[in-house]
């Protein structure tokens, strides 16, 4: 395992798009603190630091199945797999020393953001006004968010030896899933009640009494979606952005659940998949 783990970091250093992703991070961060304070300068609106710390969480998901694509889809094209098999590696230690190393590049792009953020944030914002220690939790549940998205498209990547292939399922589901997270929480919004303006017979402008909203979600249908929001990995993301994270706990378990399920169907397929 050692040795696989040694052959797949040697390939990471040596990757290019992975410090093109790891720049782009970076830059990242000092962009969104940068502009969140020009905003905050111009309109007045409240601005610290950790507003826009967390930003990376709605983009990780994208960059990590565009890199874990190409990154493990290069191990068909240039036949290391089939070799690993030759020399004696079982699949197991080959998809797990994959996955580690996936893993660890997904990490580091987060915690290039996080530098850059920093960066400028604390001159131009000063440090958090939240909680230290609420503000770790917090990056230990992008971590786990992170963990998940590498596990799943970890997955496709290693079942699916064409990397055009394997990037387009996994940008096209993550993209699918970012898209059902908004609207999940678009009807978790919903409020349950709501007023409208009318035109009484004066000819003036009123506002009507609370009625009930009928797309209000109640009930079963409702802690349906909230699970869906909580358990989704875009939906951990969006919650994470906007820094409204009820139960980091839950969303921490959530994400090893995903991690674990889709790392054993994986081994349990790549064990059985004939490789060419």
């Amino acid at each position: 395992m050692s040795r696989l783990l040694n052959a797949e970091f040697s390939r990471l250093w040596k990757n290019r798009f992975f410090y093109m992703l790891l720049l782009f991070m970076f830059a990242f961060g000092l962009v969104v603190q940068i502009f969140q304070y020009l905003d905050h300068t111009y309109t007045g609106l409240d601005w610290q630091t950790e507003t826009g710390f967390f930003a990376y969480s709605c983009v990780i998901g994208i960059l990590q199945a565009a890199f874990i694509s190409l990154f493990t889809g290069t191990e068909y094209s240039d036949g290391t797999i089939r070799n690993k098999l030759i020399l004696g590696h079982s699949r197991s230690a080959i998809y797990l020393a994959v996955l580690i190393v996936n893993t660890a590049a997904g990490l580091l792009m987060c915690i290039a953001f996080m530098f850059g953020s920093l960066l400028t944030g604390l001159p131009l914002s000063g440090f958090f006004t939240n909680d230290i220690r609420m503000i770790l939790v917090m990056v230990l549940c992008t971590f786990f968010m992170t963990l998940s998205f590498t596990s799943l498209a970890h997955l496709t990547a290693m079942l699916c030896q064409s990397r055009a292939a394997a990037s387009v399922i996994n940008l096209l589901c993550v993209f699918l899933l970012l898209f059902s997270s908004v609207m999940i929480q678009a009807r978790l919004q919903e409020p349950e009640l709501y007023e409208y303006y009318y035109l009484n017979d004066a000819g003036e402008v009123s506002l009507s009494d609370p009625e009930p909203n009928p797309g209000y979600l109640r009930g079963t249908k409702r802690q349906v979606y909230e699970f869906l929001d909580d358990f989704l990995p875009t939906g951990q993301s969006l919650a994470l952005t906007q820094l409204e994270v009820e139960n980091p706990l839950r969303l921490d378990l959530y994400s090893a659940a995903i991690t674990i399920v889709s790392t054993g169907v994986g081994i349990f397929v790549f064990r059985r998949k004939d490789i060419k």
